[in-house]
């Protein structure tokens, strides 16, 4: 039988490569007569060629040997001035074999290839070229190289001849190569701001260069590339003065401009290292003042504490103390990072200067009417500078200002700023950038800044605070200057929410900059508005159609997102999600199962009434154990109540739902939420009537006859211990701030993990019955998400 089946070998024993065999093959031919049909002169040497294979590596001598004129005769000579014959013959074997070997030429002869490299048009010959020549630049031939590059326009390879020049200035101005370079080099050179040297030692560089040239007009010219002004009244006197190069004019113009100018304002040179952290022992710098100088440049961002791992200064009202850093030369920089010290919710303001002399103090970063806390990423306009000094003024703790880390360096990053703040790009709502959620209420820390949008539903995943009471508030790291927000509301059913938003810069005088407390709002928002300075914005929920709490999932600002996400309608998923498929939505919770995650089991209680234990009853309530003991052998049994840890309820309140509120009065309405715990009643009970009380004729009196003797929390609103009011959260976990636990659903002071439908057993008891249940009932015990039947 046949195969019809193709054959399909190895990948590597699929394709043949052989070019290795055809690189030498061809390259035989280089300088050979045979086959040849042109010949180049350069220099008196001969070089015979083949019209082909140059015309098919090279447009040049495409056009050369093939354009028509006497040089595409047959057996022609192609004569080639201003070409050296070794650099030439290079080309050649390039052109044949696509080698060329680098390290083994001479300087001159690779200079000399570039150029051909340049005239011929071979853009990936000149670039590898040009690769090479940037990691063999030394102090004797980095003039040369640089000059070539002017004259060809290689921008990366004279960017590289200045940079290398910038941090080898002396030696540079005292090599020959300088004396050689043209005077549009020369020039490029000398007004460079990085060019580290001093001027004095420019001076004397370019007068020889002058003297050297006897050009009048090009003396005046690269003259005037000397700072005066940097230059002391004594070099000016001594070294100026007497080369006559300049006029008296200019030296009593430039004493003026000294004598009559902040130091500051001075046209300095510095170093410039981009994207390096210059504030290193590495590169020379040192603490100068402040407490603890040895930890501010270690590089440690980790190992800090109460104790150790800081530097510090005390507060002062007139703003002599300080953290001062002597920099290991005068450099050029745009960009700080500080790490203030943030081991716990303090913040800090404080301004950064820099100077030159130490006397004359420029302020380049001025947070001092701002809370700030961990990293600071701060921009400003290039300052040349030899000393920076950080000066906290405020703690809100107490009178110390501490700085973990401090780094400072030139970038070249794309920055804007508005009076003096940052306008960021991306998001900066985020953990990784210092932002924390400083009042709320969320099942875990910070879910409203972590960036996932998908994982929420009923129980976890978003942050919310009771209606009427309390609010959002997210801080940011530093004060930046925000022009658009965007929110994600929680969307898992239909309702709607209304909201207002303010930004402040010290947590004290606020700004309303959106205002929706007349719309009805629900899933992801995008808010724009006239750029605001804020380091804390407040979300405050005014409105639910379904409850008393607003819930948010996720928030950003600025907005990432600038395209179509209608509101009322759930969002895109955010980029790099990694998936196009549509993610369900949660499904409400079954009345069966406890929405609340298992609370750990109550201390032990001192009420002699209580005699049973949590580990005897299930960690159920006395009344729920007993009706599962009276259920008959046929029914549906509960689900097996979850497992708890030691610890009362009230210690769940405080590890296992994190409450960040700055007011003790705040309420932390967890339970009012979509994390499954049960709802305020639609319409209040009377005050002669509880909600335990509804409940129990619902379900019958069996159980309620066992507990008779144990006290119960009659009033849900009030503790029955300490008698003080309780906020929403607490009425729905059970617990109060005195330490009173009390099973919420039955008012008994015991622990609840009740995982019994009771709402669901007494309908079905009263179906068979045949008894009518008033509606209010079902409402009283109602669970977030879940509708009156």
């Amino acid at each position: 039988m046949s195969n019809s089946h193709p054959l399909r070998p190895l990948a590597s024993v699929s394709e043949i490569d052989h070019v290795h065999l055809l690189s030498e093959q061809l390259g035989a031919l280089v300088l050979g007569e045979e086959y040849s049909d042109v010949t180049f002169v350069v220099e008196g040497k001969r070089f015979p060629a083949h019209r082909v294979i140059l015309a098919a590596r090279c447009h040049y001598f495409r056009a050369l040997l093939y354009g028509g004129m006497k040089e595409s005769q047959p057996q022609a000579e192609v004569r080639l001035e201003e070409t050296r014959a070794e650099a030439f013959s290079m080309l050649l074997n390039y052109l044949y074999t696509g080698r060329a070997s680098l390290s083994c030429a001479r300087e001159e002869v690779l200079l000399d290839f570039l150029g051909l490299a340049h005239r011929y048009g071979l853009q990936p010959l000149e670039d590898s070229t040009s690769e090479f020549l940037r990691t063999v630049l030394h102090t004797g031939n980095v003039c040369l190289v640089f000059d070539v590059a002017s004259l060809y326009s290689l921008g990366a390879l004279g960017a590289a001849c200045c940079a290398y020049m910038d941090r080898h200035g002396p030696e540079v101005l005292s090599s020959d190569g300088f004396l050689a370079l043209s005077k549009t080099a020369l020039l490029t050179v000398a007004r460079r701001d990085s060019f580290a040297a001093s001027e004095k030692e420019i001076f004397q560089a370019l007068s020889r260069w002058c003297r050297q040239r006897e050009d009048g007009a090009a003396t005046q010219e690269v003259m005037a590339a000397v700072r005066l002004p940097l230059m002391t009244l004594t070099e000016m006197l001594n070294v100026v003065r007497p080369s006559l190069l300049l006029s008296p004019d200019h030296l009593l113009d430039a004493i003026k401009t000294r004598s009559e100018s902040r130091n500051m304002d001075l046209n300095y040179r510095g170093m410039l290292i981009p994207e390096e952290n210059i504030a290193t022992m590495k590169h020379g710098a040192q603490v100068m003042k402040g407490e603890l100088k040895s930890a501010l440049l270690d590089g440690d961002t980790q190992n800090y504490d109460l104790d150790h791992g800081f530097s510090r200064h005390p507060i002062e009202d007139d703003g002599r103390a300080g953290i001062q850093v002597k920099l290991g030369q005068a450099s050029i920089i745009n960009h700080a990072r500080l790490l203030l010290w943030d081991r716990d919710s303090r913040s800090y303001s404080y301004y950064i200067e820099v100077s030159m002399d130490e006397l004359d103090w420029v302020r380049v970063a001025d947070h001092s009417k701002y809370l700030c806390r961990s990293w600071q990423d701060l921009y400003f306009p290039p300052r040349v500078c030899r000393y920076v000094r950080i000066v906290g003024t405020h703690n809100t703790v107490n009178k110390v200002f501490h700085l973990v880390a401090f780094e400072c360096m030139f970038t070249h990053r794309s920055f804007t700023l508005e009076n003096g703040l940052l306008v960021p790009g991306e998001n900066v709502a985020t953990i990784a950038l210092g932002a924390s959620v400083i009042e709320g209420v969320s099942r875990s820390r910070n879910a409203l800044l972590n960036g996932d949008t998908r994982n929420y539903d009923w129980d976890s995943g978003y942050t919310c605070h009771q209606l009427g009471s309390g609010a959002i508030v997210i801080q940011l790291a530093q004060p930046y200057a925000i022009g658009s927000l965007r929110l994600l509301l929680w969307d898992c059913d239909e309702r709607s929410y209304s909201y207002y938003v303010e930004v402040s810069s010290n947590q004290q005088q606020w700004t309303k900059v959106v205002d929706r407390t007349r719309q009805a709002c629900r899933s992801w928002q995008t808010l724009k508005f006239d750029k605001q300075p804020a380091s804390f914005i407040r979300i405050v929920g005014t409105h639910n159609t379904a409850n008393e709490v607003f819930h948010c999932v996720h928030f950003e600002c600025p907005a990432q997102l600038d395209t179509g996400v209608s509101e009322g309608s759930p969002g895109p998923d955010p980029p790099g999600s990694g998936s196009s498929s549509p993610q369900p939505r949660p499904q409400r919770p079954s009345r069966t199962h406890s929405l609340l995650p298992p609370q750990p089991s109550p201390p032990a209680s001192s009420s002699s009434s209580q005699s049973l234990q949590s580990s005897d009853t299930m960690n159920l309530c006395s009344k729920c154990f007993t009706d599962i003991q009276k259920k008959q052998p046929g029914e549906d049994c509960p689900p097996e109540p979850l497992q708890s840890g030691g610890g009362s309820q009230l210690s769940v309140f405080s590890s296992e739902t994190t409450t960040t509120t700055t007011s003790s009065s705040s309420p932390s309405p967890l339970s009012s939420s979509p994390s499954g715990a049960e709802q305020p009643p639609a319409e209040e009970p009377s005050p002669t009537v509880t909600g335990a009380e509804e409940e129990d004729e619902e379900v019958g009196g069996g159980g309620e006859e066992e507990a008779r003797g144990t006290p119960k929390q009659k009033n849900r609103r009030r503790c029955y211990r300490c008698q003080t009011k309780l906020e929403l959260v607490q009425q729905e976990l059970g617990s109060c701030r005195c330490g009173y636990v009390f099973c919420m659903l039955h008012r008994l002071p015991e622990q609840h993990d009740c995982l019994f439908d009771h709402l669901g057993r007494g309908r079905e008891e009263a179906v068979l019955k045949m008894v009518k249940l008033d509606r209010k009932v079902g409402r009283a015990c109602q669970r977030i998400g879940e509708e009156c039947s």
